[in-house]
């Protein structure tokens, strides 16, 4: 180093003032220096990672990369099983928004949402499969572990607001501040308050749909599912061959060459609905969306093209039933069954109520044809999901197909009093508008 400083003085002016002189020399070791440690992969990757940073919080938005070091914290997430997943969708385009990654949030399992200390957390891996949902949604949104976390630095603590005062404005307001500021640079945003996921929503219907595509039951739900949708199918081929044997055709080992379809309604007269849905007729002013039990029986039965006799299943809250006629007063063609009475009510009491919904909204999503309230969240998300499904084979309209896929919603009155077609606009704006019915197509 001496060496060096020598020959560097030899090149230089020592005319000068001598503070100016040793100004200039140290000036040019830096640069001297900066170019031998250039080469070396520690400093290049330094300013690689500073280069990064900078990137991704001016462009939150990109598809594609995500800060793994940057994570977004949520609060448990409560309510039933449906407004759970949009809560939880809501969370994972939030912290894509931000280009965070979202640590995995707790669910509820069981259905009180005011006693804090019923609700019952289970880990989001106990419901759906933790590895599928990011190969799935790889690029879009991505969930990460606790145990991903360097811990490093406390979580900073936003505090969402709420009320009429914290408006939509308000809320995006305060996201769009988050990616601006000094915020940014902490390891972990730590959302608290009052579930804020349930409330407003900014993002489009498609992006929703995107994220529910990813969520794949772990294999044990699946399978009960697949058990329930068994049995379903197993009392339709005994109906079919009681009636007519020379339409089954056989194989050596019993199994059915046709496909055996079945209708999936879900049946909302439970107590908690009755109350809600009369509430909001006096506030919206609108008189299709609470439905009597013979209602529903009536315009199902008139559903044109269904191959009788079939099977009926009806997904029903049973905690909250208090009518237990449902199975009565069905024309002899349709055979309606219940979890009791078809025999799988073993399954479900094994499981708390969370998981119990979501045995439930695969059976009625698999279903040939489905029939819902269109004022329901649960029967709305099972017709997004199903309009999807239609959209990816490139359907576009259900409104002239035959029944494969076909959703009805039962509480407003279609022709010949049949239920009325429904789709799902998957081109809205806003998801917001889909537990208030105005959110969907119909023929």
């Amino acid at each position: 180093m001496d060496l060096l400083k020598c020959k560097l003085l030899k090149l230089i002016n020592c005319h000068m003032k001598p503070t100016v002189c040793k100004c200039f020399i140290l000036l040019v070791l830096i640069l001297v220096l900066r170019s031998l440690l250039s080469p070396f992969p520690g400093f290049s990757w330094f300013q690689q990672r500073a280069s990064y940073m900078l990137t991704t919080s001016e462009a939150p938005n990109l598809p594609v990369v995500f800060r793994k070091v940057k994570f977004l914290e949520v609060p448990q997430i409560i309510w039933g099983l449906n407004n759970q997943k949009i809560a939880l969708a809501r969370a994972c385009l939030t912290a894509r928004f931000l280009n965070r990654t979202l640590l995995m949030p707790s669910l509820s399992a069981s259905l009180f949402y005011k006693e804090i200390d019923l609700l019952q957390p289970i880990t989001f891996d106990k419901l759906f499969n933790f590895e599928k949902f990011n190969s799935l949604c790889h690029g879009f949104v991505q969930l990460g572990r606790f145990s991903d976390l360097s811990n490093q630095t406390k979580p900073f603590e936003l505090q969402k607001g709420s009320g009429r005062k914290w408006t939509k404005e308000r809320d995006l307001n305060q996201l769009k501040q988050l990616r601006e500021d000094q915020i940014d640079e902490f390891e972990i945003i730590r959302i608290v308050g009052k579930h804020p996921f349930l409330w407003h929503d900014h993002w489009p219907v498609k992006d929703y749909a995107r994220i529910f595509e990813c969520l794949v039951l772990v294999d044990e739900i699946e399978n009960e599912a697949v058990r329930v949708i068994s049995k379903i199918k197993e009392i339709g081929i005994k109906a079919r061959n009681d009636l007519d044997s020379s339409k089954k055709k056989l194989s050596l080992d019993g199994s059915v060459d046709l496909p055996v379809p079945y209708i999936a309604v879900h049946m909302r007269i439970e107590k908690d609905w009755m109350i809600h849905c009369k509430k909001l007729e006096q506030r919206s002013n609108i008189n299709q969306i609470c439905s009597s039990k013979g209602e529903i029986m009536a315009r199902v039965s008139n559903i044109t093209g269904l191959q009788h006799p079939i099977v009926v299943y009806l997904a029903v809250a049973d905690s909250l039933l208090e009518d237990d006629s449902i199975l009565r007063g069905w024309k002899d063609v349709l055979l309606p069954y219940e979890k009791k009475s078809l025999g799988v009510w073993d399954i479900y009491q094994k499981y708390p109520y969370l998981i119990q919904s979501a045995i439930d909204y695969e059976v009625c999503s698999r279903a040939d044809v489905f029939v819902g309230n269109s004022f329901s969240t649960f029967s709305s998300l099972i017709v997004l999901s199903r309009t999807q499904k239609l959209l990816d084979m490139g359907v576009t309209s259900s409104c002239n197909l035959d029944l494969r896929l076909a959703s009805y919603a039962y509480n407003i009155p279609g022709a010949s009093g049949a239920p009325k077609r429904w789709m799902t606009d998957m081109s809205a704006s806003s998801l917001q508008s889909i537990s208030y019915g105005t959110n969907n197509i119909t023929c």
